[in-house]
């Protein structure tokens, strides 16, 4: 079952909440096969090792943001507002569920954090360049209009102007 277990799967499952990457405490149960309750008890248990910014509960508006995101109803859910973790919080889990699966599993879910952070960088550094072309066509744009207003002057044309629909020009 750990082999079945795809980067791809798992980085679906994490989420983008208050700025942070994180995964559910429900999908983390499933990976780990045991039930959300007990994964929960566990981290009660160790609550020590789970700081603000490795572990989270969501808010009521988080929790119904992301209910509608999956589409899923209120009916036969959760009575409690779910925790999230973040990939320093899944580390921790690994520990304190301490089991063969458990360490299987958390070593694809880094591998999933890693390759999420990988495809988040490649896709800034698009963002970047694609700014950097927009800034140069622009710039041409300017140069191409004043070319064409000095071959105009040039010609004894006169300068090109703007007509705005609805208004009519009167001499």
């Amino acid at each position: 079952m750990i082999n079945e277990i795809s980067v791809e799967g798992i980085a679906s499952k994490i989420f983008s909440i208050r700025g942070k990457r994180v995964m559910l405490d429900s999908d983390l149960a499933k990976l780990y096969r045991v039930t959300t309750k007990n994964l929960n008890k566990a981290v009660k248990r160790n609550i020590g090792r789970f700081p603000d910014d490795f572990m989270f509960k969501l808010n009521k508006k988080e929790t119904e943001s992301l209910r509608f995101q999956f589409g899923t109803s209120k009916r036969g859910g959760r009575r409690y507002l779910p925790n999230v973790f973040t990939q320093e919080g899944v580390a921790m889990l690994s520990g304190i569920l301490n089991s063969e699966t458990a360490i299987k599993v958390n070593i694809q879910i880094m591998r999933a954090f890693v390759k999420l952070r990988k495809i988040l960088s490649v896709n800034n550094e698009l963002e970047k360049k694609l700014r950097e072309i927009e800034n140069r066509i622009e710039e041409h744009d300017l140069d191409i209009h004043d070319i064409f207003a000095a071959i105009r002057h040039l010609m004894g044309l006169p300068e090109a102007r703007r007509v705005i629909k609805g208004f009519s020009q009167k001499s």
